[in-house]
């Protein structure tokens, strides 16, 4: 898996379809129509995510580890 920056992460949940709801300090919350869960990602400058927390978001968005090589 390659390493994301937390703002490369919000591009892609918004290219899948997520919404910023509210920005409070340096963590952006994310929500999806039909979705219950919500998304808090931390974006420090270009500072990539840890593993843990990014296949941890991975797992609640559903979003599979193919689609971030592609990106």
């Amino acid at each position: 898996m390659r390493p994301m920056s937390g703002k490369e992460f919000a591009r892609l949940l918004e290219k899948e379809g997520w919404e910023l709801r509210r920005v409070k300090g340096s963590h952006h919350v994310f929500t999806k129509s039909g979705n219950p869960a919500k998304i808090s990602v931390p974006i420090h400058k270009n500072k990539s995510l840890k593993i843990g927390l990014l296949k941890h978001l991975l797992k609640i968005t559903g979003i599979s580890e193919k689609e971030l090589l592609e990106e």
